[in-house]
Formats: structure tokens, sequence, C-alpha cells
């Protein structure tokens, strides 16, 4: 649902106006109605919403609006020219470069420079970009305390803090960090902290380092939010066996209306599996997991926002903070932990007014986790049916084409496929980008995918369950993990219908 007025009816600069009408956005989202009269202001702003509610421009606008640009009168003679003037802490590295691509659009008509810093990269060319001046930078952590350790970041003149999905920073032990960055930027800064849930380190946060704080909800009081996190998604829960479930997947991936489609696993070993075994099969497909390094983590990003695949399978440590729009379907592989877990798989599709649909697997061991997480959100379907890739009800119930095999046709594969995304260098320190093993060339081509996929390798390690969930085996679960320069990773039977369909409160926007 969106505001009546415009905004340009907010007050906020023109150039910036005019650069959101240029991507096509002239109407603000509730979060956002909610948030700029405050943050354009300069109050300080406590905000509970979820990703994909928009409060990214909800506090980017401000942020932009306020900043002096290069050529604006005054810039010049700003105490320390050229320091960041605004800072965004981000809980992931997907998540910063999501905020950053944003401010950036918002930002280039006024000639806004947005710096994007985190780990994963060469140090060198984001020292080189702050020593020619920007002024916004968006960043984890780990990296951002590294660069003003070393005296390459300058926070001292930002006069603008975002705290960014604070509960996620908290589950990511990040929280230290947070306070020793906010330690280094001037005392009298506006400071905004976003978060989904409000745990009592968060708050603990906002009452140490922000003066009388506005508390804005754009989330609903009566807990209805555990259990609508998306507009308008079906929900299938099928109990599959091991053997069978890529059978399943490749059919559900030709369902009628199948547009982009996000995989979730619980460990690295088996999203690599999974995206390999689906470029077999003629899909174009992508893994993003911990063991991939960055620059083979943005080229599976980058190819599937450009459609050169339509299959994304990722870790759920891996997958935080990515907002992609229309995802029309969700496919939990492995049952997730808990209803956390789910409501955070789901809610990736059915945005913005979209419907989607969320398919979960659950295995025989999982059958106890499963029935915790659907009483918990009271799903209303505690024993999944026993579903194999031949079953009439999973044709049904999910619009795919009778006749179906577990392998895309020729005619289909249309899309180019991961190796026609460039695998950037980026000068990682102490690993390789692990990209690909195949080459151009690859089987990988898919939906799919005529133009050849690419390999992904990085295998995990360590002890986990088994994928089959009998005995060990060396598939371990992804876990945040610090890397060489400190920064965390991101990371046949009856034929019962089992479908529910849940709302949200709110609107929602790609800008977030």
């Amino acid at each position: 649902m969106q505001d009546d007025r415009t905004f340009a009816d907010f007050g906020i600069h023109p150039d910036i106006v005019a650069a959101l009408a240029d991507g096509g956005i002239t109407h603000p989202f509730p979060i956002q109605s909610m948030t700029l009269p405050v943050a354009l202001a300069r109050h300080d702003i406590i905000g509970q919403a979820k990703t994909g509610t928009g409060k990214t421009l909800g506090f980017g606008l401000p942020i932009l609006h306020h900043v002096l640009a290069p050529g604006d009168p005054g810039a010049d003679e700003l105490p320390g020219a050229g320091a960041p003037q605004a800072l965004v802490v981000a809980p992931t590295r997907e998540l910063a470069v999501q905020v950053s691509g944003d401010l950036a659009k918002a930002g280039h008509r006024r000639g806004i420079r947005v710096l994007t810093i985190y780990g994963g990269r060469a140090y060198e060319p984001q020292i080189e970009a702050l020593q020619k001046g920007v002024e916004v930078v968006v960043g984890t952590p780990g990296r951002l305390l590294d660069l003003a350790a070393k005296g390459h970041l300058n926070l001292g003149h930002a006069r603008t803090v975002v705290l960014d999905e604070a509960d996620e920073m908290l589950d990511l032990g990040f929280l230290p960090d947070v306070e020793k960055l906010l330690a280094l930027t001037p005392a009298g800064r506006h400071t905004m902290l976003f978060s989904a849930t409000m745990p009592g380190a968060v708050v603990s946060l906002a009452r140490s380092y922000m003066t009388q704080p506005t508390h804005i909800r754009a989330m609903s009081d009566d807990g209805a939010d555990d259990r609508q996190t998306v507009a308008a998604v079906e929900q299938f829960a099928y109990r599959a066996h091991a053997m069978d479930k890529i059978e399943m997947v490749a059919r559900i991936l030709q369902a009628e209306g199948r547009g982009r489609t996000i995989i979730f696993t619980r460990t690295k070993r088996t999203a690599a599996k999974v995206a390999d075994e689906l470029m077999d099969r003629g899909f174009a497909a992508a893994a993003i997991h911990g063991d991939l390094g960055q620059g083979a983590r943005e080229q599976a990003m980058r190819a599937f926002r450009s459609d050169k695949v339509d299959v994304l399978v990722a870790t759920d440590v891996a997958a935080r903070g990515i907002d992609v729009e229309a995802v029309t379907h969700v496919i939990n592989y492995q049952c997730p932990e808990d209803e956390k877990t789910y409501l955070h798989r789901i809610g990736r599709t059915g945005r913005a007014g979209a419907t989607g649909v969320a398919i979960t697997f659950v295995d025989w061991d999982d059958m106890p986790r499963w029935s915790l997480i659907d009483k918990a959100l009271d799903l209303g379907y505690p024993e999944p049916e026993e579903t194999y890739s031949s079953s009439p009800h999973l044709f049904e119930q999910l619009g795919i084409p009778e006749g179906t095999r577990g392998t895309l046709p020729r005619s289909q594969r249309t899309r180019e496929g991961l190796g026609a995304e460039k695998l950037e260098d980026l000068g990682e320190p102490g690993r390789g980008s692990r990209g690909g093993g195949r080459g151009d060339g690859g089987r990988g081509a898919g939906r799919s995918g005529g133009g050849g996929g690419r390999r992904q390798g990085g295998r995990g390690h360590g002890e986990g369950r088994s994928e089959g969930g009998r005995g060990r085996s060396s598939e371990g679960r992804e876990r945040p993990a610090r890397t060489g320069e400190g920064e965390r990773s991101a990371g046949g039977g009856g034929r019962r219908r089992r479908r529910r369909t849940t709302r949200v409160d709110g609107g929602a926007a790609g800008t977030d």
C-alpha cells in the first residue's frame, strides 16, 4: 500500500526526486512515509521493520538530502572535506551492496559519492576511493574497523549514522564492533537504528548511543508478523525422500508461471551439490555459500538479478540480507532450523503485492523439528504428506504440466547461464574466488540456460548431519566465520492438500 503523497511532497531535494522517478519510484511506502518527516528533521529513530518493506529509502533519502555533494555551496569549506558525512553499517556484505546500490541510484543526479566497504575484496581500491573523497560509506563492521584503525577511514565527520538490521548484527556477534565504530563518530550525530526484533542487547545499544529516539513500528503489535511475513504466499509441505528430492525440484522448476526461484539449504555442501545437479539437468542455476570467494558470490548474485540464471541455491547464512525482486518460488530443500528461519526464507517471495509459492521438503528425521515450526506458526499441517517426484498431487497442486520429466528440454534452455557473467578478480586477501570448474562452455546452461554455466567450486567441510539425516558426513552446516581480513561471511501416499495463504502488514518496496 502506497501513500498518496509523492516524495516531492516531503521536501526532498529535487535532484533526488528526479533520480527516483528515473527508476519509476514516485510514491513512498508506509515505512518511508512514517520515517521521512522524522529523519528529515534529524531526530534519532528506532525503526522496527523487516527486509523488503522499503526501509532503505526511509533512512537513505534523508542522508542524501542532507549531505553536501561536490560543487554544492560550502562543500569545500567542510571540516575534513572529502571525509564521509554519513555512515551506514550493515551485517552482511550482500546487504551492504544492496543498500549502497540503492543510495547511489537515488543520489547520482546530485553527484553524491557512495562507497561500499566490506571484506573479501582487496583493500587498495577502497583506500583509493576514500583518499579521493566520498560523501556516504556503507559497510560491514569488520572491514570498517580495519580501515579506521589503519587511518584510512575518518569517521570524525560522519554526522549521520544508520545501523541497519541490528538484530542480525547481534546474531553475528557484531555489536561490540558497532560500539567501537560509534565511538569514532561525533557525539552530536544523527543516529537511526533499524531492526526486525528488539532483543535486550539492541535495546541497550539504542539507549546508550541515541538521544530521545522516536520509535517507528512498521509491524503489527499483536504478534501476527510471526505468522504473516509475506503477502499472498501459498505454502506447501511434503515429506520427501533424500534420493528423490532433486527429481522433485527439477519438476517444480518447470511449473507454470515459475519465475526466479531461491532454493534454501542448511549446509554449504548441499547448496553446491544441488546447484551442480540442476545445471547437469539443463537449468540455469548458481549457488552462494560460505566456501565461495567474494568474487564468485557476487558473480552469482549479478547473474541472478540480470536473469542469466533464474535459480539461486543458498545457505541461510549466505542469503542474509539478500533482497531480489520478482521471486515467485521458494523451495526449502532442507527443513529450516526453526520458525524464525522458516519465515525468513519464505519471506523472499510474495513481496510488493505479488503472489508467491513456498515449498518445504521434510525428511523423516526432520518431522519433530517441522512439528515445532508448524505449532509455533499455527500453519495447520503438522504431518506433511509423503510425496514423490511422480506423485499426481505434486503436479496438480504446483501447476506442473503432465508428463514433465526431471531434465529441462533443450528447447527451453534459453538463459545464458552463470558462465555468461564475468567473474571479477577482486584481489581477495588470502583466498581465490573459487569460481568454477568446467569453464564457460560447461553443461550449466538452463532455463534456462543455453549459453553455458560455470561450475562453482568450494565444498563445505567439518562434521554435520548428512542430507538424508542418517549417520554423519563431512557436510558441515554453515556458520558465520571470520575471514582473513576480519570480516564475517554472509552467509505416493494419500492425497491431502497442504496449503496455506498468509498476508502481510504494510507495503513492500523493491528498494530495500
